[in-house]
């Protein structure tokens, strides 16, 4: 699979930007990957080729992604992360969570079940399902734009 990979420098502990060099010459060879150190995140989850996206799942980065209706390989460190991680595999049913040590394996199985199989499909059309819903809730009438102005009122 073709994949887009931000890399922040200094995200990756013990490696260094050289290393991420290195890496970047590697892979861009190869044809099946680009690395960069910074891209605008809402655009790319906007692009039509985009079909996951592997998220330590902080709210905005969920809320992005959802906004876009792409599905998600979720990656959680913290709090709130592992909340928001398993709503979207268990109860929204529009994310795959990985935890523990991550072996070359884990990773395949994640992105294939994701980019290749049928349950990833159905992983899409849900996350395109939340997409309309959440664009429902803001527009007029809707339900986070009638709470909004409730508290706008309040005031």
């Amino acid at each position: 699979q073709h994949f887009l990979w931000v890399i922040r420098p200094g995200s990756i502990c013990g490696c260094s930007e050289s290393s991420h060099e290195e890496l970047f010459k590697k892979v861009v060879t190869s044809d099946r990957g680009y690395i960069v150190k910074w891209a605008p995140q809402k655009q790319v989850l906007a692009h039509y080729a985009v079909g996951a996206f592997w998220s330590h799942c902080g709210w905005n980065s969920t809320l992005e992604s959802l906004g876009e209706g792409v599905p998600m390989i979720c990656r959680p460190f913290t709090t709130d992360q592992k909340a928001n991680a398993r709503y979207l595999e268990c109860v929204w049913k529009v994310g795959i969570q990985v935890e523990g040590e991550l072996e070359r394996g884990v990773v395949e199985r994640a992105v294939k079940r994701l980019m290749v199989d049928e349950e990833g499909e159905e992983m899409k059309m849900r996350a395109l399902s939340l997409k309309e819903k959440l664009k429902a809730s803001v527009s007029a009438g809707g339900s986070s734009r009638n709470s909004v102005n409730d508290f706008i009122t309040t005031l």
